[in-house]
């Protein structure tokens, strides 16, 4: 179930990012201060898969447990961007280990995709490490293309960058495209199996 920032609550979200960040990311992780900071940040929008077991529409996960209305539960991933009124620029996906290859980077990243073409952004830009194939091959099947390379672009490691961008015009051509609410079930089903890295 992918629920916005807002409705899961900042403090909430901050902090189950914040503990999950070391375990995805490792030495290229955002500090507590860094997620508060991010997530605080003018223009951002933010989402979280959360495990509901019984959501309003009558569907649910069956497992754990959710506080009806607020978007409580465990959280499964994350992601947001950033739109300034030009291109929106991918922040971060980050899935935890124990709910890889389960499409829920797959159902965030689409939900990102439809929310970027609501709020009015014609491209999304996104840096991801040049070793990173899972993310990349996700990536990809979104429609990203190659634009560059930028060296030492993570750090401390020093692992270099791909810099991608996907022409968010061609993503509208269905009503289930434009709206988030129908893009996080279409997403489910164009990649629920897909084996899914470190997403940053």
């Amino acid at each position: 179930m992918i629920v916005t920032q807002e409705r899961y609550g900042h403090d909430r979200a901050c902090a189950a990012i914040a503990g999950m960040e070391p375990r995805i990311f490792g030495p290229d992780a955002w500090t507590p201060s860094m997620v508060e900071q991010e997530l605080e940040a003018p223009a951002r929008t933010y989402a979280l898969d959360v495990v509901d077991p019984v959501a309003r529409d009558g569907t649910g996960d069956g497992v754990g447990n959710a506080d009806e209305g607020s978007g409580g539960g465990v959280v499964r991933g994350y992601a947001g961007f950033w739109y300034d009124g030009d291109d929106a620029e991918l922040m971060t996906v980050g899935v935890a280990d124990a709910y890889r290859r389960q499409g829920v980077a797959t159902r965030l990243l689409g939900w990102l995709i439809a929310e970027a073409r609501r709020q009015g952004a014609r491209r999304m830009l996104l840096e991801v490490r040049v070793d990173n194939d899972p993310a990349i091959a996700l990536y990809r099947r979104f429609g990203f293309t190659m634009l560059g390379r930028r060296r030492g672009y993570y750090q401390p490691a020093g692992v270099d960058a791909y810099t991608m961008s996907c022409d968010l015009r061609r993503h509208g051509d269905s009503q289930q495209t434009r709206d988030p609410r129908r893009t996080e079930s279409a997403a489910a089903r164009i990649g629920a199996t897909y084996n899914q890295g470190d997403e940053r």
